[in-house]
């Protein structure tokens, strides 16, 4: 008996608490209506207060119009508040069954970031997971790819109806005499869904697997456990070794060689998910190109996210804010005083300090970011600014006065952080610079009696 199924299917996977309140997504066609006749049966179990959602996509014009009447008269009939969203996902750049589907999501969201529903219950089912595990795998994506729908989401998402079949659905319909809608979009050749629905899995059970549809439901149940310890463990690598810095997510070289190359992978996308903020567009093929980046330095583009490999790291970002315009920065220094350093989390602090007689030798007060230069040697004008190509000095205990480059390289400072790396001038003279110290010849001595201490903090 489905009820007895979808019952079976909540307390499996845990898709309620007493006395929540539950959105039911409802389009009006059978899948829906179905969800929201048993989950109305279904409620006093779980005490659920059930409200109706419909997102009016605009694309069948009065027919879509007739959709979400049906809707309001069916959640009236019934007792139930309804919320019905209009938007013109024909406006939208993407192609019209993606923009579709983000638009359910945005609505289904925003509904539960307002807190007036604690979940969003959709109306998938049994059929709708092997369609999508066939088309994900056609697209090429990856085992977690083929997890396909989720009984369950993080972010309130759940699927009662995931483990019933399309058939079951209609001979409950029929047999309480419940009407519904078929969306004639459901026919339109044009939708990858439909011909995969239509054509493809039909042909397979004609000819190839008579029950392909629980196969399909079946492998993805295989991994969604495997994805489930996976998610596990991957969490607790990322917390590990991933590090979040200025909207980017960087990781060491060294870490992914290390790691077998499935925990590789994983780590990645995972890095990319961080970045991006969803894996929305990658598949496999991404994920390889940039696991190729451990042996070559370069960068690798996928929709809407990037990674780049300099020296011993690679760094996943949002696409386009790698390339945003910087003009450099030229900034008055204060003594005392504290400067933000403009396009990152680093201030340089400076503080003037009359030194002891007792202090003999400045070497044991120098730490990492730290440098001690003569305030008396300098003409008091200071000013920060971004180190640029062709810059060079000589840093206190070298022989010889370096490229900045040269320095960078030394001490593997990737590409994407030296564009703001702040450089401390008098006049048009490099006196300190960031993480390599004062110069040579401004740096303070035992015969130093007024000491400019310069360093690096977070910024406030």
């Amino acid at each position: 008996m489905l009820l007895t199924r979808v019952a079976g299917t909540v307390r499996r996977y845990r898709m309620f608490e007493p006395g929540q309140h539950v959105g039911v997504a409802v389009s009006g066609g059978a899948d829906s209506v179905c969800l929201l006749h048993v989950l109305l049966e279904l409620a006093p179990q779980w005490d659920l207060r059930l409200a109706v959602l419909h997102l009016n996509h605009g694309l069948r014009g009065e027919e879509s119009c007739q959709d979400a009447q049906f809707v309001r008269e069916l959640a009236a009939s019934l007792g139930l508040p309804v919320i019905v969203r209009e938007v013109d996902v024909a406006r939208a750049a993407d192609n019209l069954e993606q923009a579709a589907r983000r638009a359910r999501l945005d609505f289904f969201r925003e509904q539960l970031a307002a807190g007036a529903i604690a979940r969003v219950a959709t109306g998938h089912t049994w059929n709708d997971q092997a369609e999508t595990v066939l088309f994900r795998f056609l697209r090429g994506s990856g085992s977690a790819g083929l997890a396909a729908v989720r009984p369950v989401t993080a972010d309130g998402l759940v699927r009662p109806l995931i483990d019933a079949s399309r058939a079951e659905i209609e001979q409950y319909l029929s047999q309480r005499g419940i009407r519904w809608r078929e969306d004639s979009s459901n026919r339109d050749p044009r939708f990858a869904r439909n011909r995969i629905r239509r054509q493809l899995m039909p042909q397979l059970a004609a000819e190839w697997n008579p029950g392909i549809a629980e196969t399909l439901h079946r492998t993805a149940e295989w991994w969604l456990a495997e994805e489930e310890y996976w998610d596990a463990e991957i969490g607790r690598l990322a917390a590990q070794f991933l590090m979040e810095r200025d909207g980017a997510v960087l990781v060491r070289t060294e870490v992914l060689r290390q790691l077998p190359l499935a925990v590789g992978r994983r780590l990645v996308r995972r890095a990319v998910e961080m970045a991006k903020g969803d894996l929305r567009g990658v598949d496999f093929s991404h994920i390889a190109r940039m696991m190729q980046l451990l042996s070559s330095q370069g960068r690798v583009q996928a929709p809407g996210v990037e990674a780049e490999r300099s020296l011993d790291w690679v760094r996943f970002v949002k696409s386009g804010i790698a390339r945003e315009p910087f003009d450099g920065y030229r900034l008055p220094v204060p003594v005392p005083g504290m400067v933000r350093v403009p396009g990152s989390g680093v201030a340089i602090s400076l503080e003037l300090i009359e030194k002891p007689e007792t202090f003999a030798d400045l070497d044991y007060v120098y730490n990492k970011g730290t440098g001690w230069v003569d305030w008396r040697r300098l003409s008091g004008s200071l000013e920060i600014r971004n180190w640029r190509p062709g810059d060079r000095y000589r840093p206190k205990g070298s022989a010889r006065e370096e490229k900045i480059k040269t320095l960078f390289q030394k001490a593997r400072i990737p590409r994407w952080e030296r564009r703001h790396w702040p450089v401390v001038t008098d006049g048009s003279t490099i006196v300190w610079a960031r993480q390599f110290g004062a110069a040579a010849p401004f740096a303070a001595n035992s015969a130093s009696t007024m000491l400019l201490r310069i360093w690096e903090t977070e910024a406030p």
